[in-house]
């Protein structure tokens, strides 16, 4: 039996850019990428802390170090600069494995900076 389970969790990201025009997506800094273990083209669930929207998007890659965290497209409408988002993936193990399955979680500061990783 395959179970879906937190794979990573970025917390309490600030929305810096929200741009109608561009194709769907939400860009995110590579260096949170790397360290959340997210990829390009990953799925993803945005959940709006200020104004409660969720929506599902893939991700892209925003320039390392920049603090990115952009809604693109028709997601763009549904947050505004400098709302706070939870940006989660989900993986799918089989039962033995999630016994022992631990998500990263990025712990974020209102710059976009990491302020503390938990689990993997």
């Amino acid at each position: 039996m395959q179970l879906s389970l937190l794979k990573c969790k970025i917390h309490r990201a600030t929305i810096t850019a929200c741009d109608l025009d561009y194709e769907g997506s939400i860009s995110i800094d590579a260096e949170l990428l790397e360290k959340a273990g997210l990829l390009v083209h990953e799925r993803v669930d945005v959940l709006n802390i200020d104004n409660g929207e969720r929506l599902t998007t893939y991700v892209i890659k925003a320039a390392r170090g920049s603090g990115e965290i952009g809604l693109n497209g028709a997601a763009a409408r549904r947050a505004m600069k400098g709302d706070r988002v939870i940006i989660v993936a989900y993986c799918q193990l089989e039962a033995e494995q999630a016994a022992g399955h631990e998500p990263v979680v990025l712990l974020m500061n209102k710059d976009n900076k990491v302020d503390k990783i938990i689990g993997a």
